[in-house]
């Protein structure tokens, strides 16, 4: 067979295989390395035989190395540059002492438990200090962990396997030379970082600014000519200094989304495709290109120094680096557990190898084995149980507390003023100038602008909210910045309330509002009790006696216009609940309660203005009626509850919010069309 087709049926090969390894990693929400990993080894020479990357030659190597380039560019890219001020103190320690404390661990480990000379036991460490996107982006993904914990580990993955590699080069340098001098490594190390970083800023810098004026570009053409950039920033780093390549382009996409260039989602949608690809494309040939042989041959002192690696280095690292932090111990538990190897660690073991082989230093391909065995383990254990650990310590996005509100009314704020009352930190998203007076009376921070804009979401802190609620006065713009916020954020809750008189089926993209709460409230009308002093504050919780019964009285309640719930308690959390959930025994619900006496006594008071609402047990909702002993023709709510009102528009499912500054008129007309200024 013809050597050039051989090659491009291998090309092919690895394609598809790295292609559908991802694939089921998605459908089986796991992380997809893992696959690609079995994919690999099942496929070299130590399985069926059909992928010899050797073959590839120095080609090989070329692939490696503009891959990983494309891949921490996009890492750089992708990284959330205004979260990192909350985690910059541990996020410098970890790629600073984190990496000396996992040399020194790691290298001890292979020495004593995996009886490797001190030189290549440090060589090992060296490989092994990087964490990398390639593994911690897919397992992020598949388990939302809180936003701060998220860009600790995102943060960390990109930036240490830069700092990581060179450090390894030098490693490298010193047992191939015999230089053990500590200024030459320190040396060495800041020479790299140091050319790296002001090509980075510099290239990255002007490739930002040629996106911003280059208008002429199309969108296609736009992409290509930053792929074109960093691989040439990546070969003139290179070119000036081996290794400083890395750093280069990891700071070059830091850059780029420093200067928010225009259609800034696209590119990292393209960047993130040919990442995806990347990755696939080099662990397949690297496990292909495994000895499966040689990572028997390290016996269990191999296992037992990863295990130290684990269990003992990593957290011993994260308690060092995190000291200072305001991070909880439950946090600090979980990043102590996940530090998977990805890609870099891969790569560069595999390029070691070849150069210690070629320089006739025996080691290289055990060296390989067992980054290699280190990879394995830490994404099968780690990467399996993460989303178990995450959960047990509760610090999933689920758990997330806090939120955004769109939309400042009376009702809205009441509940803002509930949950930071708690604790919980609430921003508040009006286009309305007007409501911040209203809002500073609560001390609630609020964000004049558009709830469409996604800085503004940004800045509100959306990605580490447990809860986005849309509750403006119009139920279109509502399901509208709710998909927004879905397909940007993906926060744990969304609550889009929508108007009585529209069914879900007549609102745009109805079908985008998967995963929204969409409970249906007369808002107009609350907002003018509220205003009139017409409510109580109340609070009840779910009693383990008559739970049913309980359910169903305040169901009745609801339906008939004089309950609305506002917020439930459960496990020491607070959250949002407009309308009625599946409540469990021990919730704490807070609700309002409409009661008319307020406003009869104002009157007769000669307009009093009406007290700052505080909880309170009412007795109505507490009463739960006796079970009936038998059945109860024609019985009615009205016949249970007679004093109930009557529900606005004959339904207590409507939808109005007033802004702010029209709430205490109920009795104003609204325009119930969308318009940019309701957004």
């Amino acid at each position: 067979m013809d050597t050039s087709f051989a090659l491009t049926l291998q090309i092919v090969l690895t394609v598809l295989a790295g292609v559908t390894a991802q694939v089921i990693g998605e459908v089986a929400r796991v992380p997809s390395i893992i696959f690609l990993l079995l994919f690999g080894i099942a496929l070299g020479p130590d399985g069926i035989g059909l992928l010899h990357p050797q073959d590839l030659g120095v080609g090989l190597e070329v692939i490696v190395a503009l891959s990983v380039a494309l891949i921490l560019f996009e890492g750089g890219l992708s990284l959330e540059l205004s979260e990192l001020g909350q985690v910059s103190n541990s996020l410098r320690n970890l790629v600073t002492v984190g990496i000396f404390v996992t040399l020194i661990g790691g290298g001890m480990a292979a020495h004593w438990l995996g009886e490797f000379p001190w030189s290549l036991a440090f060589l090992y460490a060296s490989l092994v200090v990087v964490t990398g996107p390639t593994v911690i982006g897919p397992l992020l993904r598949q388990v939302e962990v809180d936003r701060k914990v998220a860009t600790l580990l995102e943060g960390e993955g990109v930036l240490i396997d830069p700092v990581g590699a060179i450090l390894a080069v030098v490693v490298l340098d010193i047992i191939l030379n015999g230089d053990a001098d500590p200024t030459t490594v320190v040396g060495g190390l800041i020479l790299r970082l140091g050319i790296g970083t002001l090509i980075g800023m510099v290239g990255g810098g002007l490739i930002g600014l040629l996106l911003k004026q280059a208008n002429f570009l199309g969108e296609d053409l736009r992409n290509l000519v930053v792929l074109a950039g960093l691989w040439g920033l990546f070969g003139l780093a290179q070119s000036i200094r081996s290794e400083s390549g890395l750093m280069a382009t990891v700071v070059a996409g830091m850059m780029v989304r420093w200067l928010s260039v225009p259609d800034e989602r696209l590119l990292r949608r393209f960047k993130g495709q040919l990442t995806v690809l990347a990755v696939s494309v080099l662990f397949i040939l690297l496990a292909a290109d495994l000895s499966i042989a040689s990572v028997f041959a390290l016996g269990k002192g191999a296992v037992l120094t990863v295990l130290v690696l684990m269990v003992v280095v990593r957290p011993i690292n994260i308690w060092l680096c995190t000291r200072s932090s305001d991070l909880n111990w439950r946090q600090k538990l979980f990043l102590g557990w996940v530090a998977p190897r990805g890609i870099v660690s891969a790569s560069v073991a595999s390029l070691f190898a070849i150069l210690l082989t070629d320089r006739g230093i025996s080691g290289g391909e055990a060296i390989k084995a067992l980054v290699f065995l280190t990879i394995i383990m830490t994404v099968l254990v780690q990467g399996l149980t993460a989303r178990f650990v995450a959960g047990w310590l509760r610090i999933t996005k689920g758990d997330a507390v806090g939120a955004v509100i769109v939309g400042c009314s009376p009702l809205s704020l009441l509940i803002a003023r509930l949950l930071k009352e708690y604790g919980d930190p609430v921003v508040m998203i009006d286009t309305n100038e007007s409501a911040c007076e209203a809002a500073e009376k609560e001390g609630i921070e609020l964000l004049i602008s558009s709830a469409l804009d996604r800085d503004a979401l940004e800045k509100a802190g959306l990605e580490k909210a447990g809860t986005f609620l849309a509750i403006t006065k119009n139920g279109e713009v509502n399901a509208v910045v709710s998909q927004r916020a879905l397909e940007e954020f993906q926060p744990a809750r969304v609550i889009a309330v929508l108007p009585q008189d529209k069914s879900l089926g007549d609102l745009p993209n109805k079908g985008q509002l998967k995963g929204a709460q969409t409970p249906r409230l007369s808002l107009k009308q609350w907002n003018a009790y509220l205003t009139d002093g017409e409510v109580r504050l109340g609070e009840t919780r779910l009693r383990p006696e008559g739970t049913d019964r309980q359910r169903e009285h305040l169901a009745t309640l609801m339906r008939n216009g004089g309950m609305v719930p506002l917020l439930v308690e459960r496990d020491d959390a607070l959250r949002v609940a407009l309308g009625q959930e599946a409540w469990e025994v021990g919730d704490r619900i807070i609700y309002l309660w409409h009661d008319s006496k307020p406003k009869l006594l104002k009157q007769l008071a000669g307009g009093i203005q009406p007290t700052r609402l505080s909880l309170e047990t009412v007795p109505v909702v507490e009463a739960v009626p006796p079970a009936p002993k038998g059945p109860l023709p024609e019985q009615t709510a009205a016949a249970v509850l007679p004093d109930l009102p009557d529900p606005p528009n004959g339904s207590a499912t409507a939808l109005e919010v007033p802004p702010a500054a029209e709430a205490s008129n109920p009795d104003r007309s609204t325009d119930e069309s969308a318009s940019a200024a309701d957004i």
